[in-house]
């Protein structure tokens, strides 16, 4: 049969154009797209001499580098299906993930294998190998040894990757990505955003997620494009790397910070082609700041927390309801739609409808022209005295006002009214005083008004930015309550 690896996609445009760069590290040092992938030839040697087989689970936890990138691709090569896990995990929450994926090789960084090997060993994982953020440590040694391998056969409904779910609440879940979904979503964001091989990514995100490691990598790589690779994001170095940039992907935190230096203006973004922002919501704010100040609309990836017209050959509806005008769930079908939870098929039954769309848990709405616009979560929907209230209206007046950095706002039991609105705030210097607060809200009906306010330092953030709203909703739940 013919190969659907993904891999297969993207050696043919590593040796397209060979010699090109691929990495331009932060020390200057380059390679190119030849050597890349060589080295992700090797690194998959490594791994299948470790007994790795195609289909076994190859669960990683290490640092960004190049060698981390090498490493994700030989997996790829390999026919295994690649498990990243975020650098911030402790062991225990590491233990989750080793039991849940069942996976043949654990890597993770050398000065972590002292705590983390006796887990992988009670998780009953085969082999545990080091890579460090410089590009050493065994796994790395093994590769160097090597002999580059053929890219192993995969059929297009064969899993690629199993990445798991932020976890906002509950126990993060298994969502299992084919090499068919890979390549569709890959393709079709390359050509909509137009990357060619003039372009340069500046690419400051973590690779143990969606955004940095398939959106950004899969499209720069496909395209044949230069990636500028950070190891994290710093508004210095990202700043001394624009002018070498034509686009860059981030997300709102990434922007806010370019903002909060005061004497970032448009002259230093000149150059650039495009801005994308995803994994968490933009603000309206945000979004008109940077306008006004680098002369580019930032562009926002449809994803789950965003709002736009579906990709080709991706089909969007809001579940039935009586009003057709009014807020529904999302449900989405198309090419890119995960093949379902790992090891899960309870929940997996439950997320996607008899007609093969899957519940997004996005409340939202469709115009005429098909564009999607997303109003808030399900799980944040507020029904306060029968009355159904959506957080994302009461946030973007809170976050317009002077003063206001930021907002979450929550229900929490209510003894009348089953569930009472409270507005957590972020202050730009002093707190505003209740009575301003109430008479912004004089713009809202009176059920849709918070009844509390709270004042914090910061909103408590999963690794992509996304606020924990269920950590508010515990931390308050007694708002309401009488002493």
């Amino acid at each position: 049969m013919t190969n659907a690896n993904f891999y297969c996609r993207l050696q043919d445009s590593f040796l397209a154009a060979g010699d090109a760069p691929c990495l331009t590290l932060e020390d200057g040092e380059t390679i190119n797209r030849r050597d890349m992938d060589a080295m992700a030839g090797r690194m998959a040697a490594a791994l299948l001499k470790a007994e790795l087989k195609p289909g076994d689970r190859i669960a990683v936890q290490v640092d960004k580098s190049a060698a981390n990138v090498a490493l994700y691709l030989g997996a790829l090569r390999a026919g295994a299906v690649y498990t990243p896990l975020n650098t911030a995990y402790t062991p225990e929450e590491i233990a989750y993930f080793l039991g849940d994926a069942a996976p043949t090789i654990f890597v993770c960084a050398p000065e972590r294998r002292e705590a983390l090997a006796p887990v992988a060993k009670a998780a009953g994982v085969g082999a545990v190998f080091t890579l460090d953020k410089e590009g050493a440590g065994d796994l790395a040694e093994a590769a160097r040894k090597a002999d580059e391998v053929p890219i192993r056969t995969r059929h297009e409904d064969d899993l690629a990757a199993i990445l798991y779910t932020s976890g906002t609440t509950g126990r993060s879940k298994g969502a299992m990505l084919t090499h068919r979904n890979l390549a569709s979503n890959a393709l079709a964001l390359k050509d909509l955003w137009g990357f060619t091989a003039e372009d340069v990514l500046l690419h400051a995100l973590p690779i143990f997620h969606i955004h940095g490691l398939f959106v950004a990598l899969h499209v720069a790589m496909l395209a044949g494009c230069e990636i500028l690779f950070q190891r994290a994001f710093d508004v210095d170095a990202i700043r001394r790397a624009l002018p070498k940039a034509s686009a860059m992907m981030g997300v709102p935190t990434f922007y806010a910070r370019l903002l909060s230096q005061d004497d970032f203006r448009k002259e230093e973004a000149a150059h650039m082609r495009l801005f994308i922002s995803g994994s968490a919501p933009l603000t309206q704010e945000t979004f008109n700041a940077f306008e006004a100040r680098a002369g580019h609309r930032i562009l926002e990836r449809y994803g789950m927390s965003e709002a736009g017209i579906a990709l080709p050959g991706v089909s969007v509806r809001i579940a039935a309801a009586e009003d057709p005008d009014a807020p529904g769930e999302v449900e989405v079908k198309g090419p890119n739609i995960f093949k379902g939870y790992w090891r899960n098929p309870e929940k997996t039954s439950e997320a996607f409808t008899e007609d093969g769309y899957f519940k997004t848990g996005d409340i939202g709405v469709l115009d005429g022209e098909g564009r999607l616009t997303l109003v808030g979560r399900a799980r944040d929907l507020i029904i306060a005295g029968g009355y159904n209230i959506y957080p994302k209206e009461i946030e973007q007046l809170l976050d317009a006002l002077p003063g206001v950095a930021e907002s979450a706002v929550i229900g929490v039991p209510h003894p009348d009214m089953g569930e009472g609105v409270v507005a957590v705030l972020v202050a730009e210097n002093a707190p505003l005083k209740e009575t301003r607060l109430n008479e912004a809200m004089e713009a809202l009906a009176r059920f849709k008004r918070p009844r509390r306010f709270f004042h914090v330092d910061a909103l408590p953030r999963n690794a992509m930015g996304k606020v924990q709203k269920h950590m508010l909703r515990e931390r308050y739940k007694d708002a309401f309550v009488k002493p």
